[in-house]
Order: structure tokens, then sequence, then C-alpha cells
């Protein structure tokens, strides 16, 4: 425990002013660093994971998601409702029927890297 406050503590007391300041002025404001905390809560549950990975495949409605994966409707549409809140899914009605997608090329683009980056 000892060895470990020795290491976050630095040799000697002095405060790199400049690096500070420009980290500190390109730092985003709270609220922006709060919205992406957020967001990341919602890739940390496995079966909203499976749905945006479905999803990445092919626009599908809720019955045939709930078939693939092997759950109920109820549990797959309350699971849409967050990835739809957190603006990651988009839907289209077709008649009564909804059909889902990703929302953009973004969301693609956070799974490839998160599998890029735990594949390493």
């Amino acid at each position: 425990m000892a060895e470990q406050k020795e290491l976050e503590q630095c040799a000697d007391f002095h405060i790199h002013e400049e690096i500070v300041e420009k980290v500190d002025a390109d730092m985003p404001d709270e609220e922006i660093l709060y919205d992406l905390a957020e967001l990341f809560k919602i890739f940390g549950d496995s079966t909203r994971i499976k749905i945006l990975y479905v999803l990445f495949e092919s626009e599908m409605c809720v019955c045939d998601i709930a078939q693939l994966l092997g759950m109920t409707q109820s549990a797959i549409s309350h699971q849409l409702r967050a990835l739809k809140q957190s603006k990651l899914v988009k839907y289209r009605r077709e008649g009564k029927q909804v059909y889902y997608a990703l929302a953009d090329g973004h969301v693609r683009t956070i799974l490839d890297q998160g599998i890029e980056h735990i594949s390493e």
C-alpha cells in the first residue's frame, strides 16, 4: 500500500502549468462529460450490445429480435427504449409494424472500436 502511494505522487512537487492549462482549456464541459458517461452506461449491458449487433446486420422488428435472441418481446422493447433514448437506435413505421435500425454510422464505429480494443 505504501508503494502504491509513492507511485501516485510526483517526485518533486512541480506543476507543469502549460500542460495543465492546455488540458484544462481542452476539457469538455461537465454536462458533456456527464452525457458521455451516461452513453457508455448503455453499452454496459450485454443484452443491449446483442441488440446493437443484430441491428448492425439488418433492420428488424421487435418480434424478429426477440426470436433471434431467445427473449420476450417485452424484454426487447424495454431495451430498445433505452437505446432510442440514447440515440443509438432509430425506428420507422410500416403500417402497424415498427422496424429498428442503428441510428447512424457512429454506433457501428463505437462497436467496431470496442471489438478491436478487446481483441488486442
